[in-house]
């Protein structure tokens, strides 16, 4: 008899085999294919998801701040100021507070107190910036700012996304966990008591 050719292969499976030869395992719970199927829809929530709220975010943050861009822009201006004091010793930023005083555009002449660099003498010109009252505010932000908020948010809503996945995953695969230990405790109560009876015979 060759053995490339069992008795069995032309004719019909014996009972039990058959939904073997189909690929179905007649050791699956159902408690498994709810699994598999939560973890299917999960995964395809993340594929869906994860780039959705990235781009939704980072986009939303990107405009947003170009708003801000666009006005701060508008709002500020930078104007030439001369030291009134000389400078010395450094911050922890490498610059030191100085007096300064500027000329408005109406004319009027204003005094404030702004960062410079350390040994900056008295009189000295530096570029300050200031708001449309006339008073020294920070220099407004620009395209790099506003691209790296979006990127920024986009990022942390795509981790957000991803550690809702696994949270969600984690979660349905301990209570399924819990299922199927209730089950095998419920099935032993039962099975126990034969088992054991046979074996004090």
């Amino acid at each position: 008899m060759s053995t490339r050719n069992p008795p069995h292969a032309s004719g019909p499976l014996p009972p039990g085999q058959e939904h073997a030869a189909k690929g179905t395992n007649p050791l699956r719970r159902t408690s498994d294919r709810v699994e598999a199927w939560l973890r299917g829809v999960l995964m395809l929530l993340l594929a869906v998801g994860l780039p959705v709220a990235a781009l939704s975010a980072g986009t939303t943050a990107y405009e947003s701040s170009l708003r801000t861009v666009r006005a701060q822009a508008a709002e500020r201006q930078e104007v030439t100021a001369r030291l009134t004091s000389d400078t010395d010793g450094v911050t922890t930023n490498g610059k030191r507070g100085a007096e300064v005083r500027w000329t408005d555009a109406d004319g009027t002449e204003r005094t404030g107190s702004t960062l410079v660099e350390p040994g900056t003498a008295e009189g000295a010109a530096v570029r300050v910036w200031v708001d449309r009252d006339g008073g020294l505010t920070s220099p407004p932000m620009n395209g790099f700012d506003a691209s790296f908020a979006g990127w920024f948010v986009g990022g942390m809503a795509a981790a957000g996304v991803a550690v809702a996945y696994a949270a969600a995953r984690a979660g349905a695969c301990h209570l399924l966990d819990r299922r199927r230990y209730a089950q095998w405790a419920a099935e032993w109560d039962v099975v126990e008591p034969r088992w054991s009876g046979r074996h004090h015979r």
